[in-house]
């Protein structure tokens, strides 16, 4: 077969009748290409056109294994994420391997579809729960025992974030906390210990909603203290607003504590003075 000449391309047909049966003969795009002088790429792919290649030119496909595998899979009623599992292949390529294959009949019913869901999130809430919780064990067992320093300036934070302030436009140099939650009042109540407060000079009151149970909150509230009952002061009923919706409505709701000290004006100025040098001490002078 003689090559081609350089007015070849005049003759598709007569180009095309070579190229195929060079391809017939066995020969690779390449060899044909350089037998028949034809660079063109585009040429010489629609000389051959509608020819297969030679077997021995074509490349094993890695992925044939893995089609096969996934069809099987498919065919013993896996679902595509079970088949992703195994082989660790994309679902868009699952689905195209196995898309002509029926699909599998489902393994469980909606109800127990709902059932395994449930199951499932109830599990990731508790590991979540749990390690929300080791994080707080972990930070709480980190702190130790405090210091009377240390105490005496977390003291110092807690009044001032909930304590009564002194004004200029109302002069009233006293210590008194008002708070629902029972471990704030320990710790203040901790630190007044530290100040040489006595329970003697402290006065207590309950600031309750109407709805409350007043009484027993007392009690509650006088066994966190230690004092007896009688010392209370005449519960604070707040009035109830109709228009709101209160959540704290459970048994468990025991309102405010109010702590007054007597004679205290000193230890407020002590209390407020320590307070700005802990945000001096928080932002030094550079």
């Amino acid at each position: 077969m003689t090559s081609a000449t350089p007015g070849k391309y005049a003759d598709f047909e007569g180009l095309r009748r070579q190229a195929i049966a060079l391809r017939r003969e066995g020969l690779s795009l390449r060899q044909i290409r350089d037998r028949l002088h034809i660079h063109n790429n585009d040429l010489l792919h629609r000389l051959v056109k509608g020819e297969p290649a030679p077997e021995w030119t074509k490349r094993p496909n890695a992925k044939d294994d893995l089609r096969d595998r996934a069809r099987t899979l498919r065919a013993e009623g896996m679902t595509y994420d079970q088949i992703q599992a195994e082989l660790g292949c994309s679902k868009s390529s699952i689905s195209l391997w196995v898309r002509d294959l029926p699909k599998p009949e489902p393994r469980y019913t909606d109800d127990e579809r709902h059932a395994l869901m449930n199951e499932g999130l109830a599990r990731l809430r508790a590991a979540r729960d749990e390690e929300r919780q080791e994080t707080k064990r972990a930070a709480r067992d980190e702190i130790g025992r405090l210091s009377d320093r240390e105490l005496f300036m977390v003291g110092v934070a807690l009044y001032w974030a909930e304590g009564a302030k002194d004004k200029t436009y109302r002069r009233t140099e006293q210590l008194q906390f008002i708070n629902s939650d029972p471990n704030v009042i320990k710790v203040y109540l901790r630190w007044l210990e530290l100040l040489g407060v006595s329970r003697e000079r402290m006065r207590f009151r309950v600031s309750i909603h109407e709805s409350g149970d007043a009484a027993g909150a007392e009690e509650f509230w006088a066994e966190l203290a230690g004092v007896d009952v009688s010392v209370f002061q005449r519960a604070t009923l707040k009035k109830h607003n109709p228009r709101t919706k209160r959540k704290n409505t459970a048994e468990a709701y025991r309102g405010c504590l109010v702590v007054y000290v007597t004679k205290g004006a000193h230890l407020y100025r002590r209390m407020e003075g320590a307070w700005y040098g802990i945000v001096l001490g928080a932002h030094p002078a550079t």
